[in-house]
């Protein structure tokens, strides 16, 4: 495998190991294409150099556990995909560390008790949703 990065192949598409990066030339995301999609293990930056978030990708797809990192340090949401789509538990959290709200979703949809929380950590609502394919 070449060591080079933005590479693109006899198509034109996106191929290899790539680096994209902010206009002002910092780093802000690495990972690989396969026929013009991403593939693989992806990590975003934000422009300061913080882990923004991490995860992977099928067929140019999110898929698989991602996690999101505010600008500032600390968790800012976790969760999982499948086909692109928000699946299985998902968890956003306030700057102050707390959880925010947690729940599940069930292809990108929210499904059943799904909780909200204020900063301190103190539960301030209880929502249900439908099960997904129920309107």
């Amino acid at each position: 495998m070449s060591d080079e990065v933005n590479q693109t192949d006899e198509a034109g598409r996106r191929t290899g190991r790539w680096e994209e990066r902010f206009a002002d030339g910092t780093l802000s995301g690495t990972g690989e294409y396969r026929d013009g999609e991403k593939t693989g293990e992806w990590t975003y930056w934000y422009r300061n150099g913080q882990l923004k978030a991490n995860g992977a990708y099928a067929a140019g797809q999110l898929t698989g556990h991602w996690v999101w990192h505010r600008e500032g340090g600390g968790l800012l949401q976790t969760g999982a995909f499948v086909d692109g789509k928000q699946d299985g538990p998902w968890t956003r959290y306030h700057s102050t560390g707390e959880v925010l709200d947690e729940g599940v979703y069930e292809v990108g949809r929210k499904v059943g008790e799904w909780k909200t929380y204020d900063p301190q950590g103190n539960l301030t609502r209880t929502k249900q949703h439908k099960a997904a394919g129920h309107r």
